[in-house]
């Protein structure tokens, strides 16, 4: 059965347009086509301002015809439609949740969760009493149309994860996107983060960072994205189950070798944990005394590697400042205070957790530059 929407669009010169659909999503994506609405075109972007639905398609066109008679500034009185709030949550303790998220939970007419329960608890803990329908991966085909279609007719939606900013790395990445192509509005509930909580407090470089989420389950993939972390020179932030952090962290030793690793675990909470230490180092120590809670692992910059490796080898350099941050580079300083090539490729991965074959090929790519 079809349902009957009546909109009002601003286009890009300021202009209002009022019309009637079945589909505001589709509609507003016709209107934003080159070839779309006669009136329109010429004018894009549109954006729906309002939408109300209407019993039948007959009362429609009626709201369609008092709201065309209204003035501009009437009009533009009009609710505007429903806006997503992206609502960070706490990760751990409760307290840290924002006086702005508390008002916007009690404000809008709807919670989208990644997990009812957890949220539950939030609602409960501070007597919030609005309805919550789930969203999580394996519901998002359906629910998320579902979502945009009640944005899309005036309702405020809260998006919130299990702990933390929605959007990063969990479903709510696509309802953002499907909000945006519908023209609605999102506005972001800053607040906790999982993973810039463990880096300020990890002690390693913060200056430049990338953040890799989880890593790919399948096992070429995955290969090939420890290869890439193993190459990169900022600090590197990995979020990790506690069943397969172990795993995750041989995997890494063998490819980063005595690079620093930060583990932190329990964020907030009462058992919170900063392990420091390499990546073979700490796959021991929870490979014995388990692995609770979710990780964060933060894997040390190539650049402090390799200032360590200029720590190590400074006897053997006329300067300090002669071991470049770029590994070939180094390698060529250690070989002009008289250290064997073999010898200095040795040193600069072992402190950088390079292959040698990669320090091989970027002393080639070094001498070639020089050269050049």
């Amino acid at each position: 059965m079809s349902r009957h929407f009546v909109y009002l669009a601003e286009c890009a010169d300021g202009t209002l347009y009022t019309g009637y659909t079945t589909d505001p999503e589709r509609r507003q994506t016709e209107h934003n086509e080159a070839k779309g609405a006669r009136y329109t075109r010429g004018r894009l972007p549109v954006r729906f301002i309002h939408v109300e639905e209407a019993p039948s398609r007959a009362d429609a066109q009626r709201r369609e015809a008092e709201i065309k008679a209204m003035t501009r500034r009437q009009k533009l009185d009009l609710p505007d439609t429903g806006v997503l709030y992206l609502c960070a949550t706490p990760i751990g303790n409760l307290e840290d949740i924002s006086l702005r998220c508390l008002r916007v939970l009690k404000e809008v007419d709807l919670v989208a969760a990644e997990d009812t329960r957890r949220f539950r608890k939030l609602a409960n803990h501070y007597e919030l009493t609005v309805p919550v329908v789930s969203y999580h991966d394996h519901n998002r085909r359906t629910r998320g149309p579902e979502l945009i279609e009640r944005l899309a007719a005036g309702a405020s939606v809260a998006l919130v994860t299990d702990a933390g900013l929605p959007g990063i790395s969990d479903p709510g990445e696509d309802l953002v996107r499907l909000a945006l192509e519908a023209g609605l509005t999102v506005v972001p509930i800053p607040g906790p983060v999982a993973a810039l909580t463990a880096l300020v407090a990890s002690g390693t470089a913060t200056g430049r960072f990338v953040f890799e989420g989880f890593l790919p389950r399948e096992k070429k993939q995955r290969r090939s994205r420890i290869e890439e972390i193993a190459r990169e020179t900022r600090t590197v932030i990995l979020y990790e189950a506690p069943h397969r952090v172990v795993e995750t962290l041989e995997e890494l030793a063998k490819a980063i070798g005595s690079r620093a690793v930060v583990c932190a675990r329990e964020l907030t909470k009462l058992h919170e944990e900063f392990r420091r230490g390499s990546a073979a180092e700490l796959a021991a120590y929870f490979r014995e005394k388990g692995a609770r809670g979710e990780f964060t692992v933060i894997i040390g910059s190539l650049s402090q590697a390799v200032d360590k490796a200029a720590e190590l080898t400074t006897d053997f350099l006329p300067s300090a400042g002669a071991l470049s941050a770029e590994p070939g580079q180094a390698v060529l300083g250690l070989m002009t205070s008289g250290v064997p090539e073999k010898e200095a490729v040795r040193r600069i991965a072992a402190a950088t957790g390079l292959h040698r074959r990669d320090v091989y090929r970027r002393v080639v790519a070094a001498k070639n530059q020089s050269q050049g």
